[in-house]
């Protein structure tokens, strides 16, 4: 037997991380422009990283604090979450990014070989989280072909059906990859189709802030429901690796479970981090929104990029950063368009395979100013009317 039959099984058959694949892309090629990976271009909020800077050489710094977060951090976020999302019933748990709170609630409400609920297109690292947690029972469901928006009757279908029944599903709004908002009525049935079925529900809302055209983000509390959130993208703080769990307070047991699992993980998040986060969340809503409202010029600007492939081919931008297009019928390999676009024009996206959908291609209109997202759009319509009159011509 060879090293090889000697790796875990969950890790060999999960899906190789699609952001993975793309940085080596880029790696190979010059000058290429990036509209793949999930990013924004701000930094976190200048006050706050100069508050921080101040507390570098503070010993309770470098020390591990608490499980579940700073308290002071906690007691923040649960006024943001009363303030802000109407959660009025729930505890909070902060994690090192948002990921980490997906993986968190799945080892906290899932066994190997527990079914659970998708929706095409699916957040490809929420797909990883329970590939290599060894739920493998993945039910991914249709989302409507004009919309996006997950398929309810779908979803009572096979919650009805299902036996034993799924243990959770899962949704993120606004959606990545789609660029999709679900509305709160629709949301709102998804929870009740859950909560009769006795499933729960986990809503990521990570660009809860990143909302365009007068649309408003709204969450969902109940005891069957677990929210997560994230500083990442509102606040510049990829790299920090701050996010948390919303639980549902009432729940017995919940917390404790869960902080098994943290103590096992990170044990807590980076001290320094949560300082960060605290600070940044003093800033408030408007500071976040205010650099939201620069991304929709971005928006505009790739929509025109990609008008080569017909206007009921792109879809998304409601919410989030990221706009989802079909590619023309024929290329059903679309990790092969990405890499020529990548080698042939110099811009990259994301396949839309990673997220369960051959033939399309995701788009992130974040990470660049306005100046850079111009140069890539430019670039991208190039490489997309040389696709579509010409074909992928070396």
């Amino acid at each position: 037997m060879g090293s090889y039959g000697m790796l875990a099984k969950r890790a060999v058959l999960t899906d190789t991380p699609v952001m993975v694949q793309i940085q080596e892309l880029v790696r190979g090629v010059k000058d290429c422009v990036s509209l793949a990976q999930g990013v924004v271009y701000w930094q976190p909020p200048k006050q706050a990283l100069e508050k921080v800077q101040e507390l570098v050489w503070e010993p309770s710094v470098s020390r591990y604090g608490a499980d579940e977060g700073l308290p002071e951090l906690r007691e923040a976020l649960l006024k943001k979450l009363r303030q802000e999302n109407n959660l009025n019933k729930s505890s909070v748990m902060v994690t090192a990014g948002a990921n980490q709170a997906f993986v968190n609630i799945v080892l906290t409400l899932c066994d190997a070989g527990d079914s659970v609920v998708m929706f095409a297109p699916y957040y490809f690292n929420s797909y990883m989280s329970f590939q290599m947690t060894g739920v493998t029972d993945i039910l991914v469901g249709p989302g409507d072909p004009q919309t996006l928006y997950p398929d309810a009757d779908w979803l009572e279908k096979t919650l009805l059906q299902t036996k034993p029944t799924p243990k959770l599903v899962s949704v993120v709004n606004p959606g990545n990859p789609s660029g999709t908002y679900i509305p709160e009525p629709l949301l709102q049935r998804i929870s009740d189709i859950c909560k009769n079925a006795g499933c729960w529900l986990v809503i990521d809302n990570t660009y809860e802030y990143f909302m365009y055209d007068g649309r408003k983000h709204a969450c969902l509390e109940d005891n069957h429901i677990v929210n997560i959130f994230s500083f990442s993208k509102a606040y510049g703080m990829m790299g920090w690796r701050v996010g948390y769990i919303a639980f549902p307070s009432e729940v017995e047991g919940f917390a404790a479970q869960l902080l098994k699992v943290q103590d096992n993980i990170p044990i807590c998040a980076s001290i320094i981090s949560q300082r960060l986060a605290l600070h940044s969340l003093e800033m408030g809503p408007t500071w976040v929104t205010d650099k939201v409202k620069d991304l929709v010029k971005n928006r505009e600007l790739l929509l025109e990029a990609l008008s080569p492939l017909g206007k009921e081919s792109v879809k998304g931008g409601e919410g989030a950063i990221y706009l989802w297009a079909k590619l023309p019928e024929e290329y059903k390999d679309d990790f092969e368009v990405v890499r020529w676009l990548a080698k042939k024009h110099g811009v990259v996206l994301i396949p839309g395979c990673s997220s369960g959908c051959p033939g399309y291609v995701r788009i992130s209109f974040g990470g660049l100013v306005e100046d850079q997202c111009r140069f890539a759009s430019e670039r991208l319509k190039r490489g997309l009317e040389e696709l579509v009159s010409q074909g992928m011509v070396p």
